[in-house]
């Protein structure tokens, strides 16, 4: 016991012992050395909570201000992925990522000023059956202003966000692999038409996914998919299943700062 309180005075003196120094869980690896990057997801804005995936756009500010506050650097969806690949160096201490699902219209009136004025890279994950047609969505041509100001990039969500548990349940297994194709090759297909770029990230509709259907949007040719399970991404996570933070208007400051250093307030979570 007295061995090691003066090991730990040693460490804090000589500026070893990331407790000592100030460090708080954000800035450090696990403790296998592991670089871990929290990846959060939103759905949709407002002023007011219309639904439980509503965040309301005061809510989304505090959390920027909290980020810039706290010296993290927002950081591109695709540079994180080229490091879990060994394509690319590292992510600077303190990295997040901030990326959105499905294209609702709030994305672009309250989301997209925000991107604006903060001046931080992130990612939309469109599913473009939607786009256009949808009362609730964007249109193609906000999509199009979004993109071109080189802070969202955009990428997959299936192409009508489906639920592939249900389906594999209700449909033949041709069907199925017939329309999980369609999914995921045609989603690709029209957002590369429509919009430019490459489109090879997926995000999971509802987060389902399994064994075969990664195999899927592999040979689709998506290099990484992503679910909603709540904890940091990192090295030793599947490719095809990353995790991301669900946040929920309840996020605020305590509980957001929790989810930064990796702790969710709501367990593994999933679609509430």
């Amino acid at each position: 016991m007295k061995t090691s309180l003066m090991a730990f005075i040693f460490l804090a003196v000589v500026g070893l012992c990331p407790a000592a120094a100030g460090v708080d869980a954000a800035d450090a690896p696990d403790r296998s050395g592991a670089v871990l990057v929290p990846i959060l997801v939103y759905h949709r804005f407002g002023e007011t909570v219309a639904d439980s995936m509503t965040v309301t756009t005061s809510v989304f500010a505090s959390h920027l201000k909290i980020l810039r506050e706290a010296d993290y650097t927002v950081i591109p969806l695709s540079r994180l992925v080229d490091f879990l690949l060994d394509q690319g160096p590292p992510p600077p201490p303190r990295s997040v990522v901030i990326t959105v699902d499905d294209g609702h219209r709030s994305v672009y009136t309250d989301f997209f000023p925000l991107v604006k004025k903060f001046q931080i890279p992130v990612t939309l994950f469109l599913y473009p059956s939607a786009i256009s047609n949808a009362s609730y969505a964007l249109t193609w041509e906000q999509a199009g202003e979004m993109k071109q100001s080189g802070l969202c990039d955009v990428q997959s969500h299936s192409y009508w966000h489906p639920n592939f548990k249900k389906d594999r349940q209700r449909m033949a297994p041709a069907e199925y692999e017939k329309s999980v194709q369609i999914q995921l090759e045609k989603s690709k297909a029209r957002l590369e038409e429509k919009l430019g770029g490459r489109v090879d990230l997926l995000a999971w509709p509802f987060g389902i996914h399994d064994d075969w259907l990664m195999g899927k949007a592999a040979s689709a040719g998506y290099r990484a998919a992503f679910t909603i399970e709540r904890r940091r991404a990192g090295k030793g996570d599947n490719i095809m299943a990353l995790p991301r933070f669900l946040i929920l208007d309840s996020d605020r400051t305590e509980a957001f700062t929790r989810i930064l250093a990796g702790s969710s307030p709501h367990g593994k979570g999933g679609y509430r």
